[in-house]
């Protein structure tokens, strides 16, 4: 059995809202941009469907995908060429069209730098694993290097799609070593070796 913590799950398409960016995110102003935008319009969609829906729900975490064109990058540290989509989960009852009408309402409410680049958009990642890092996201290097270099290769698996994470932990209000991340890797089953190539 692998000595290395992980998940293997299936997840459903999901709806969020996106913002696209780049760069180091501890110095980057258009990530922090994109999380001011992202949960103003989150919020805006929580009170319209609680007021004109009765419908009340929870905003969701904040997540988001990484990847960069070499991905050596991510171990070496090489943040400010990093590439990222931040999101927050949208619920199933609530259409695009309404999520339009959230992200317009809170454009006209507080123009904010990252609204105008907003997306509705859905995410269908399937098969992934998954682990819970608990720690700084800078010591995330290990846990990720784990999952990729021992527990894909036990289970027949191979990357399959950009890093996913999720937010459980406010780092404004927890200490670094408390904060708990879901780190999520897409995949898929690796090829046969021993599978005869087709000629040429």
């Amino acid at each position: 059995m692998s000595k290395t913590p992980g998940l293997i799950i299936d997840v459903p398409e999901m709806a969020y809202f996106m913002v696209d960016g780049s760069g180091d995110p501890n110095v980057a102003a258009a990530y922090m941009e994109a999380i001011e935008a992202l949960y103003a319009v989150s919020y805006t969609l929580k009170f319209h469907c609680k007021n004109a829906l009765r419908r009340d729900y929870v905003v969701p975490p904040l997540e988001a995908v990484w990847w960069s064109d070499d991905m050596g990058d991510f171990a070496a540290g090489r943040k400010e060429r990093w590439q990222w989509t931040l999101m927050i989960m949208v619920p199933d009852f609530i259409g695009p069209d309404l999520a339009a009408n959230a992200i317009g309402m809170a454009q006209a409410r507080k123009p904010l730098p990252g609204s105008a680049r907003i997306r509705y958009a859905r995410l269908a990642e399937g098969r992934c694993v998954q682990t819970l890092h608990i720690g700084s996201y800078d010591d995330e290097g290990p846990t990720l290097a784990r999952l990729r270099t021992e527990f894909l290769p036990e289970h027949g698996l191979v990357e399959a799609g950009h890093h996913h994470e999720s937010y459980l932990g406010d780092p404004r209000r927890a200490a670094p070593d408390k904060l708990r991340t879901i780190l999520r890797q897409p995949v898929r089953s690796a090829p046969d070796p021993t599978a005869e190539q087709p000629q040429t």
